[in-house]
């Protein structure tokens, strides 16, 4: 085998590898993602769907349907998965420490709230309480 033969063999090595690892992530963030909807009472298969799995998601947490389309604006999406992170977090009886585990390590803190002891306690944003009309108002 020459040197370029070599080189060749090495970056498709290299490339393999890589898929190897993307499709694990991908297995796992699957995987957790279904266990999660499951612990939340929504359908599990609703985290292989693009846009309804951020629609169960904004639903877990108890924030309104419209911020699924907030998912959809770059940089404003930046801004609701940090938010929809933390929503999670305390949806599930975690603290500030576990959503920003959420945020910044992922493939950890995911499979330990799908796999692990945690469990869903309905919504952290509880929805606006109806407002009595005052006397004066009747």
């Amino acid at each position: 085998m020459d040197e370029e033969q070599l080189i060749g063999l090495a970056a498709g090595g290299a490339a393999l590898f890589m898929m190897v690892i993307w499709l694990g992530l991908l297995v796992l963030f699957i995987a957790s993602g279904w266990k999660i909807f499951t612990k939340a009472g929504q359908p599990g298969w609703g985290a292989l769907v693009p846009i309804y799995n951020a629609l169960l998601l904004v639903r877990i947490v108890g924030r309104p349907d419209i911020w699924v389309l907030f998912c959809l604006i770059p940089l404003v999406n930046t801004v609701i998965g940090i938010i929809l992170a933390i929503d999670l977090a305390k949806s599930f009886g975690k603290d500030i420490a576990y959503a920003i585990g959420l945020i910044i390590l992922a493939p950890v803190f995911l499979p330990m709230l799908a796999f692990g002891s945690a469990r869903y306690l309905g919504p952290s944003v509880a929805p606006p309480a109806p407002v009595a009309p005052s006397p004066g108002q009747i």
